[in-house]
């Protein structure tokens, strides 16, 4: 959230709840963007879902370079988020780009395994998410895709799949 308001980076800046909001021009429309950072640590979690309500769209990161962050998003989030919030699109986002292909991290974290593209889109296609981005707060690439993909999301839902029926009952009174 700080590098789409164009902070400056920082390691890591431990949040409970954080939120911003602005005015973005999107298709020569002014959309209000409301932003909610929560916190994910167990002491919060009766807390964190009191900011789920009235929420047009999730932005569900993971690192990387964590496994246990990406299992995290089938084990715990999407759960969470379907019982709390069910039916708002989840955008999908793979941060800590910049760390994937450095091999001196990998070096000094010998326990760390990368999680690759073709995790990401597996694990979107399987949480049902219309998009998933991998994004780097350090070097900015791909931050501002990740909010124009939940805007684009909202303002622009994608068309559902017509569940088919087995039989088609119709009733007409005159």
């Amino acid at each position: 959230m700080d590098r789409l308001l164009e902070f400056p980076f920082l390691d890591y800046v431990p949040t409970v709840f954080d939120n911003f909001s602005a005015n973005v021009v999107v298709n020569g429309s002014t959309v209000n963007l409301g932003l909610w950072d929560t916190a994910g640590q167990e002491d919060y979690n009766r807390l964190r879902p009191l900011s789920y309500r009235g929420a047009d769209v999730f932005i569900l990161a993971f690192s990387l370079i964590s496994k246990a962050s990406y299992e995290n998003v089938s084990k715990k989030w999407i759960p969470e988020l379907k019982h709390y919030a069910p039916g708002v699109p989840i955008i999908l986002v793979g941060t800590k780009l910049d760390l994937r292909d450095d091999k001196q991290f990998f070096i000094d974290h010998p326990g760390a395994v990368p999680i690759t593209t073709a995790q990401g889109e597996e694990l979107r296609k399987l949480i049902g998410s219309p998009a998933y981005i991998e994004c780097s707060s350090k070097t900015q690439q791909n931050v501002k895709a990740v909010f124009d993909a939940a805007i684009r999301v909202v303002l622009q839902p994608p068309k559902q799949k017509k569940k088919k029926s087995k039989a088609q009952k119709a009733c007409s009174i005159l």
